[in-house]
């Protein structure tokens, strides 16, 4: 089977969008792909978090994921930092990249341009870091989002690059994988865009039922429909975006009928997504807590998925040293 890795940075909670958008269709790959996942604790190391949150993010991101299906047995987690092979090819792939194709990747000039006084070189060297992450276990494929497209095209000029200078055809070049119609864009409760944490729209995997309620309920909204069968506002379109994730196919109908006669109630669209996003919650979240309780389990198994991937790494490893001459 075709080698897939992907990792997520430990800086908070799931929320829905990291559900629908990745989680969920990683689930349905572990059973099609040789599926490898880790939590990307050293990319945190660019926004400075305080040394007691690494450990803990570590191990929710890693509840989290168990609670939503990952099984390790099928496809093993591992933390970043548990596998130091990852530096030193991080380090071989800085010394084949130039300054000026780092400088110019967008979600670096972005960066940058938000936090001024904490541009590191960290934050300038991210792409080859994430490319040392893939390339050291030579995976076919990697899931991405439209954010990660430029880094995943580094990724390949990395691979490209060693192989040309060393002549050698080492180092296959990672492609982007798609989820398709598996994967959903979850929108923001504050009517814009995406959910994401830095825009405060989300709700989160743990997140009660009062919690997900009252959020719902300040979802933004209009004056409600004037006209019959009109097109609904972006902000509208999102409410019933949620329907169509959490709700039945009849429950979708019956409120886009509501609309397009203009009698929609939004209080009562509001009371009938939160209900069903409580359904879908509820199971995780009761999951999510049972597994935060046991950290000995999640440090097991932290440390098997670990001795996987290390394994991956060292034969890499081994072979790049002796491509480029070291013994």
């Amino acid at each position: 089977m075709e080698k897939v890795v992907s990792g997520i940075r430990p800086t908070g909670n799931l929320h829905l969008g990291n559900y629908f958008g990745a989680v969920k269709s990683f689930v349905e790959m572990q059973d099609k792909y040789n599926c490898m996942f880790f939590i990307a604790d050293w990319h945190s190391l660019t926004t400075h978090p305080k040394p007691e949150n690494i450990q803990q993010s570590a191990r929710t991101i890693l509840a989290e994921y168990l609670a939503c299906g990952i099984d390790p047995k099928k496809a093993p987690i591992y933390v970043q930092s548990d596998v130091k092979e990852t530096l030193e090819l991080y380090l071989f792939l800085n010394m084949n990249i130039y300054l000026g194709e780092l400088e110019r990747v967008t979600t670096f000039k972005e960066k940058a341009r938000k936090q001024p006084d904490n541009v590191n070189a960290g934050l300038l060297t991210y792409p080859t870091l994430m490319a040392a992450d893939i390339l050291q276990h030579r995976a076919a494929k990697v899931p991405v989002g439209k954010d990660q497209e430029q880094n995943m095209e580094m990724a390949r000029k990395c691979a490209r690059r060693f192989n040309h200078i060393y002549g050698v055809e080492f180092f296959p070049e990672p492609q982007n994988f798609y989820f398709n119609a598996t994967a959903l864009k979850v929108p923001g409760l504050d009517g814009s865009g995406k959910m994401g944490k830095s825009e405060g729209n989300c709700i989160y995997l743990r997140d009660d039922d009062k919690t997900i309620t009252k959020k719902v309920m300040k979802a933004v909204t209009d004056m409600g429909p004037q006209e019959p069968n009109s097109p609904r506002p972006e902000v509208i379109e999102n409410l019933f975006t949620f329907l169509k994730i959490a709700s039945t196919k009849d429950t979708f109908d019956y409120f886009d009928e509501q609309w397009n006669n203009c009698t929609l109630r939004y209080g009562d669209l509001k009371k009938q997504i939160a209900k069903d996003l409580c359904a879908i919650v509820a199971p995780i979240r009761e999951k999510i807590e049972a597994y935060s309780a046991d950290t000995a389990l999640l440090d097991n198994i932290a440390k098997e998925g670990a001795e996987v991937a290390r394994a991956s790494a060292q034969a890499t490893l081994k072979e790049v040293r002796q491509i480029i001459g070291f013994r």
